[in-house]
């Protein structure tokens, strides 16, 4: 029976999604942040190049086809449970202001799926309908494998696998209706402001302005997985609330297998000590 105990606990954990964070506070962050930054800066003045993507059906989407307007562009994985859904959430919000400013057929984004053969079309779906994202001007694209490399590689975008996901820098790229980047942010929280006044430029046909000392005063508002850089100390520290979040979910499983046991061996001991029936 506790063979059986123990087998249903480690099967609860692993359908909840808790098994791959149970390590999370004592990982360390396999990217450097600065290198990071500068990988992302780098590719601003970059054209993408115009690989063909997959959307929510399955369809091949090229990334010629998105040009005529500006785009904002965003990495995501679905296994995340945590920042990938925060940081879309966010970007949604901002989204909603950029449109309440200046409407929503000015300007196009889209997510793309990192993580393959994971991040599929299906999951890219299911995805958006979790975060509760309808946009028409919104989609959500999977990445054939081969083009994993060079599309990231392209648009600056960092990521290095670990035992609880990825690390990697979240960004939200703009790019030109000529599909040229032109700017970056950077944040689990894109502001609005830092979007808009680049989309304010693209919009009036104006060329965007650079954005002079942005590495040196942006790297404390990036965010790796679950570890926050802190710049008083210039290092990283955990974020303790995901752990304890999973130790919430823990101790409730672990409570219910408690109580299931207990109404085993209770159950077990009445059928023992029930009465026998009329002898014939």
């Amino acid at each position: 029976m506790a063979r059986r105990t123990r087998s249903s606990l480690r099967a609860a954990i692993a359908a909840c999604g808790l098994a791959p964070w149970l390590a999370l506070a004592q990982e360390v962050p396999k990217l450097d942040a600065t290198e990071a930054m500068r990988a992302s800066q780098a590719a601003v003045g970059r054209t993408v190049p115009d690989h063909a993507l997959l959307d929510r059906a399955g369809q091949p989407v090229r990334l010629s086809s998105l040009r005529g307007k500006p785009l904002l562009v965003s990495f995501v994985y679905t296994g995340c449970f945590q920042v990938c859904p925060a940081g879309t959430r966010a970007l949604e919000e901002s989204v909603r202001g950029l449109e309440a400013r200046f409407g929503a057929r000015q300007f196009n984004v889209v997510s793309i799926g990192f993580n393959q053969p994971a991040d599929s079309p299906q999951a890219m779906k299911a995805f958006a309908a979790q975060n509760r994202i309808t946009r028409g001007n919104w989609d959500f694209l999977s990445v054939p494998a081969a083009v994993v490399e060079p599309l990231t590689r392209a648009f600056g975008f960092r990521y290095a696998a670990t035992a609880a996901g990825f690390d990697h820098v979240l960004q939200v790229s703009l790019v030109d209706a000529q599909g040229r980047i032109v700017r970056q942010v950077y944040g689990d929280r894109p502001a609005v402001d830092a979007l808009g006044e680049a989309l304010k430029q693209l919009v009036a046909g104006q060329p965007v302005a650079a954005d002079e000392g942005l590495v040196a005063g942006v790297i404390d508002r990036i965010r790796i997985l679950c570890t926050v850089y802190d710049p008083e100390t210039g290092r990283y520290r955990v974020d303790y609330s995901l752990p304890l979040e999973i130790a919430g979910g823990l101790t409730f499983i672990l409570a219910i297998a408690l109580y299931m046991f207990n109404e085993w061996r209770v159950r077990r001991r009445e059928r023992r000590h029930a009465p026998l029936g009329p002898r014939a």
